[in-house]
């Protein structure tokens, strides 16, 4: 089969086959080094990706961006992640390295989400062929050796009805080496200017062709160092480098005496202070952000928390082809991968009152012989100072000296093995194939850091000094060995030795912390088989099709650590996930090319796709796809598309056990950050449903003090669960654009390309914030049975909620690809340029008619609903001239507003302090403004006679640092989790054989 080059066809193919970036690409996708020719040529049909019809026309009726293998050779981002992730359509990964708080068996993964849909709604492909997900729908791309890409295809639009299920966003095909001969051998090294963040890669790739096949194999080893939060300006205090005295935490490892009001109320020890003698204890300082801030008595989680979490990987691809004969092939690959991970946050705030499974906590008893104010040393002993009768009390204290790691490992074997081929009716040609995919990944996780709730009851219960001196616990009647059982003092701060302390006590730290050990699995199955080729002719050539039928059963479970599930450890609480789900799938592509070569239209085609999708859980589902070719002249194609699209509900969606969080929310009822604010309706509202002094009430954040910021954590752990009520989410997905090579520049190709997408029944976890709004400001009774407050302090002690299906994601936005080549006697210039403009992105997350949407684009608005840029802009200039060659590289993001940290307090930070707009739904928000920012890359290159390549390069090489962001979008810090934290600088080498 042969077809005509165009001019338009020629540039897309040379951007193919030898674009010089990850960063921009064509609108289109095709084998890697196909000829550039303007010769009539015969081609083989392959398979682009957005379609399962082989086809030797290139140009598709959407917009499909492809990396090259040489393109991933070309910078210095070096896992499949970084380079992924650096497509200006992909938004604010769900699961970010910067983002160590975060818990639960997708630690340590890395995620895309196009179009910052959410990495759910993101299909990743291997080879055309799902990748395992979690239970909780997420395709963990950290798992594929970069050494084994060959190219990656980004299709830009949904593709359910080609693929099914997640496919809403877009679709990523990762297309790995094949037909390989020879040997490669590649080595980096990177790291910050300041001198931490090191990342070691290696690999070596081998293949062997023959005449009657291939095998190709990639071995990789990969490992990026942790960056700690302290050793960065705007990652070393909680509020930012202008605020390094504000927003410290009251739970700190000096420890606190939690008294009566009228004895004194919560008090700290005097640094060197006797514990025995309640007059060495002063009042705990509680200024943790007025203004400024007191730093006395408070903890900096920051010193001890990672900003960028370490992990480290090996891998082993192996790929072979057989022709068994002329027409009929065996493909087989094999995927080993074995990653590790690790993240550090701050020792437990240990709050003795709301600690364990039992409302209320517990109390440090009277008869410890570490409790100042027990019968010990109560009025009446022999201790002076102390005024106060014999009692329990409560306690807190950060066990600094054991900050909480947890390392994650997670072991991936990967298998799939097919048959294909073609066979010919008549004139007519058909292609088929058959296959099998196993994909099984297992997950362990290691806890250490968190207290046994249990033992350190015992730990402050009775205790006595022995007679060999030594504080044991029970009593001098009835001791308790020491091997069962080690005495705490909670008072000693952090850095004192002795009388009980945490600090060098390794026997009271092995009783009180255990290692907590959880482990997950997950498998896909699945049988598909495949068959496509063309039935008769039209004018504009032939009538294309592709049928199909695909099984897929998805089983997983996650099984935390027992002390986990029973609530005995300070660790967030969670039952078992378990479950599985079975779908029979069948489609059904058409191709239709109405018109060719005739004046006003060189070509004129249509595509039609259907899916029918039979799931064990919810029932069925259809989804169509319709798309248009129009090219009027050469030089000029129009292109169109329009999508129905649906994602499924996860096995953790349906049959979570549900988790411990503490998640950040509003309360209505706060009188500084709330609706309660001045509003007398609503204070009343929260007065008749438990809030005490409801016209000065303030929300309590950790330390069970008033929040300094909108959406604090909860001091206390809510649970969030499953529900296996859910239905599918389901979308509509509209592109229309437009691909130019004008005649009159050589070189030049342009694409446009306009794109909305609209969720449906979206599956969103139900939100505390949005809970309490409809309890007291919309008076839903129902909503008000789910929480508890506490009837003195009133702060919330207890929520639950749940995924439901609710409200809708709607986004819209505009795509630009420019590619230039020019020749001239100084070298080969390649300009790329890809943006994406963002027009509207907004989210509804509740069933509430009259309550208004989140609108994010332009916004950092918070760590669960995460704002997307209006615009991404990446632009990279390639230059080569003989064995010379560079790359410089400039990835641009627009500005952002976020909610001021406070007008009043800090107005040189608020730009708008009575901020209305239709973005706030009519109501006034204070609103700062934070300027764009743009990193730039560079890499030199040179090839040696010895068929090698050495380069050095430096990303964000002017060591650009973006603003403080005290919303923290995606982050733990107040920083964007998407910006750069430094100056990179890296060397590699490639040894060809």
């Amino acid at each position: 089969m042969t077809f005509k080059t165009t001019q338009l066809r020629d540039a897309i193919t040379f951007a193919l086959a030898v674009g010089s970036t990850a960063l921009a690409g064509a609108a289109v996708a095709q084998e890697a080094n196909a000829p550039a020719t303007k010769e009539a040529t015969t081609l083989d049909r392959i398979e682009v990706t957005g379609s399962r019809i082989r086809q030797v026309d290139l140009e598709t009726a959407q917009p499909v961006l492809s990396i090259t293998r040489a393109d991933i050779e070309k910078q210095g981002f070096q896992s499949v992640a970084d380079i992924l992730q650096n497509i200006s359509a992909t938004g604010a990964p769900t699961i970010s390295r910067a983002q160590p708080l975060l818990a639960g068996e997708n630690v340590g993964g890395q995620f895309i989400s196009m179009r910052n849909l959410g990495a759910t709604r993101t299909l990743i492909l291997v080879n055309g062929k799902r990748l395992g997900i979690s239970t909780s729908g997420l395709q963990d791309i950290s798992l594929i050796p970069t050494s084994a890409v060959e190219r990656i295809e980004v299709l830009k639009d949904g593709a359910s009805s080609i693929y099914g299920s997640d496919a809403i966003a877009g679709v990523v095909n990762i297309i790995t080496r094949t037909n390989f001969e020879g040997a490669s051998a590649n080595a980096y090294f990177g790291q910050y200017s300041q001198g931490d963040g090191a990342t070691t890669r290696a690999d070596f790739v081998l293949g062997f062709t023959g005449d009657r096949g291939s095998l190709t194999a990639a071995v990789e080893y990969r490992k990026e160092d942790e960056v700690f939060a302290r050793d960065r300006e705007f990652g070393a205090y909680p509020q930012g480098p202008m605020h390094p005295d504000r927003g410290w935490t009251t739970v700190s490892q000096w420890g606190v005496l939690n008294l009566p009001t009228a004895a004194g109320g919560n008090r700290v020890l005097n640094q060197d202070g006797d514990w025995r003698r309640l007059s060495n204890f002063h009042a705990l300082n509680t200024d943790n952000g007025s203004r400024e801030g007191s730093t006395v008595d408070k903890s900096n989680t920051n010193l001890q928390t990672h900003l960028r979490t370490p992990l480290e990987s090996r891998s082993l691809f192996v790929n072979g082809v057989f022709d068994i004969t002329d027409k009929v092939r065996f493909r087989s690959d094999m995927l080993y991968s074995s990653r590790d991970a690790e993240r550090q946050v701050a020792g437990y705030p240990f709050q003795s009152g709301s600690a364990g499974p039992v409302p209320g906590g517990f109390k440090m008893s009277k008869d410890s012989y570490y409790n100042p104010v027990g019968t010990l040393w109560a009025p009446g002993n022999s201790t002076p100072g102390n005024t106060i009768a014999a009692q329990d009390v409560n306690f807190w204290r950060r066990t600094w000296e054991v900050p909480r790691v947890d390392k994650s490992t997670s072991t991936t074997w990967r298998f799939s093995a097919g048959l294909d081929g073609s066979f010919d009716i008549g004139e007519r040609s058909f292609d088929w194939d058959v296959g099998y995919l196993f994909n099984n990944n297992k997950v362990t996780q290691e806890n250490y850091g968190n207290l046994n709730i249990e033992r350190t009851k015992q730990a402050v219960g009775p205790s006595f000094l022995n007679a060999n001196g030594v504080v044991q616990c029970g009593s001098a009647a009835a001791p308790i060995p020491l091997s069962q059982c080690v005495p705490w003092n909670p008072y000693i701060p952090y850095g004192r030795v002795g009388d009980g302390g945490l600090t060098g006590n390794k026997a009271l730290q092995d009783f009180l912390f255990q290692r907590l050990n959880s482990s997950g699995e997950t498998k896909t199955n699945v049988y598909s088989a495949n068959l496509s080729g063309s039935l008769f002719a039209l004018p504009g050539g032939d009538f294309g099709f592709a049928v199909g039928y695909e099984h897929r059963k998805e089983e997983g479970r996650f099984i935390p650590d027992a002390q986990a599930v029973t609530g005995n450890s300070t660790t967030l609480a969670g039952g078992p996930t378990n479950g599985s789900y079975s779908v029979d799938e069948f489609f059904v592509e058409l191709a239709i090319p109405v018109l060719a070569d005739l004046p006003g239209a060189k070509e004129l085609s249509f595509s039609v796709a259907s899916r029918y999708s039979d799931y064990s859980t919810f029932g069925d589902t259809v989804n169509n796809k319709f798309g248009f070719k129009w090219k009027p002249i050469d030089s000029l194609l129009f292109r169109g598309t329009y999508a129905d699209g649906f994602r499924a509900p996860t096995i953790n969606d349906l049959y979570g056990g549900g988790s411990q969080t503490f998640i950040g929310f509003t309360d209505p009822c706060d009188t500084v950050f709330g609706a309660a604010k001045g509003n007398p309706t609503v204070q009343a509202a929260c007065g008749a449903r438990g809030v005490p002094n409801p016209a000065t009430f303030r929300q309590l954040q950790q330390g069970l003090v008033p929040s300094t910021t909108e959406a604090p954590q909860t001091p206390v752990p809510f649970f969030s669960g499953a529900n296996p009520n859910l239905i599918p989410e389901t979308s509509k997905s509209r592109t229309l654009g437009v691909v130019w090579s004008p005649e009159f520049v050589e070189g030049l190709n342009v694409s446009l390309d306009w794109w909305k997408v609209k969720i449906e029944d979206t599956i969103v976890g139900d939100t505390p914030t949005q809970m309490l709004n409809d309890c007291y400001l919309r008076g839903d009774a129902s909503r008000c049975t789910a929480f508890t407050r506490d009837p003195v302090l009133g702060y919330v002690t207890t929520l639950n909620f749940n995924s439901i299906n609710a409200g809708y994601r709607e986004a819209e936005g505009y795509d630009l690809e420019l590619n230039y080549r020019l020749p001239t006697s100084i070298g080969n210039f390649n300009l790329n340029w890809q943006t994406t403009y963002t027009a509207s992105d907004e989210i509804k997350t509740d069933t509430n008619p009259r309550s208004a949407p989140i609108q994010l684009v332009g916004h950092a608005v918070n760590q669960s609903n995460l704002g997307t840029f209006r615009i991404r802009s990446n632009a990279s200039l390639s230059w080569e001239k003989g064995p010379l060659s560079a790359t410089w590289g400039a990835r641009y993001y627009s500005s952002q507003k976020e909610s001021c940290l406070s007008a009043a307090l800090f107005p040189s930070e608020c730009d708008n302090p009575t901020y209305r707009a239709p973005d706030t739904g009519g109501s006034i928000r204070a609103i700062n403004k934070l300027g764009s920012n743009t990193f730039h890359d560079v890499e030199f290159r040179v090839a040696t006679p010895w068929n090698a390549t050495v380069a050095i390069g430096a990303n964000n090489v002017f060591d650009h640092l973006g603003p403080t962001l005290y919303s923290a979008p995606s982050a733990n810090t107040a920083y964007s989790g998407q910006f750069d934290i430094g100056r990179f600088v890296y060397m590699k080498y490639q040894q060809r054989f």
